[in-house]
């Protein structure tokens, strides 16, 4: 059971941090994951005044504040036209809409959870995060750092030329991926992202000749396989490393397809 002695809506991001700084207080996001925790908090702080419930669009970026649910970005038409729809796609099996109201994308993030399908999909994109006192560093950057007592501000997403494609496997709908896939272009360049592994997602580069291997499918299916051996995959309840091996050459390659298909390199 979760028990909380303290609750304490922050009227500051500088007052957030500072009572962060103590191990005995946790931030709150939707809740969703915290509340079946068996865990006692000395204080518990709620970013809910603070106005970081909006996705913002400029002609440079998208600014998704922490306090976002994922059903506001899985509607989202800005960021689902950006993305070919692949924002949306990364979280609509996730639970169910009244969970998708209530989970926070700054939740999601800054879990760093190993089955995110959230951070999958922002990894695929040329994405950042904006902490209070770390400032802004790139995603991977951040998805690859230890847990610390920072506050996760907002997700920027820039507008360079990309397209997505969002792809996953899972044992029955709305549970937790069993693996989860991206694959992207970001103004030329072509990327792999595999999440669930079952650890934190990581990002590859494609070789230059992603855009030729993609054209045929037995060279679609070699890149596939190239693409695989650069992660690591682990065994779980959900399924064994060596299936999820095997279905990252599947995902990865149903990726490369649909790319080519919406002409993803030109």
């Amino acid at each position: 059971m979760l028990k909380i002695k303290n609750y304490v809506r922050a009227e500051s991001l500088e007052q957030a941090y500072e009572l962060n700084q103590k191990k005995s207080t946790c931030i709150l996001g939707g809740m969703l994951w915290l509340k079946m925790s068996s865990r006692t908090f000395q204080t518990a702080v709620d970013l809910s005044d603070l106005g970081l419930d909006q996705i913002e669009e400029t002609e440079e970026e998208f600014s998704i504040g922490a306090m976002v649910t994922l059903r506001q970005m899985e509607q989202h038409e800005g960021l689902n036209r950006f993305s070919d729809g692949a924002a949306a796609e990364s979280v609509k099996q996730i639970v169910g809409v009244q969970f998708r109201n209530l989970a926070t994308v700054g939740g999601s993030i800054f879990g760093r959870f190993g089955f995110s399908d959230v951070l999958t999909f922002f990894l695929a994109l040329d994405s950042y995060v904006e902490l209070y006192h770390g400032g802004i560093i790139p995603m991977e950057q951040f998805a690859a750092q230890p847990y610390d007592r920072d506050i996760l501000i907002r997700v920027i997403v820039k507008k360079n030329h990309a397209k997505c494609v969002y792809l996953t496997h899972r044992n029955t709908k709305t549970d937790f991926p069993v693996l989860a896939c991206a694959v992207s272009v970001l103004n030329g360049k072509g990327y792999a992202v595999i999440g669930a592994r079952p650890g934190r997602a990581q990002r590859r580069m494609l070789p230059d000749t992603w855009e030729e291997m993609c054209r045929q499918e037995e060279t679609r299916k070699e890149l596939a396989e190239q693409t695989a051996a650069q992660f690591t995959f682990g065994s779980n309840m959900r399924a064994s490393a060596q299936y999820r091996e095997h279905l990252a050459k599947v995902l990865l390659k149903r990726g490369f397809q649909k790319l080519e298909e919406e002409g993803g390199g030109n």
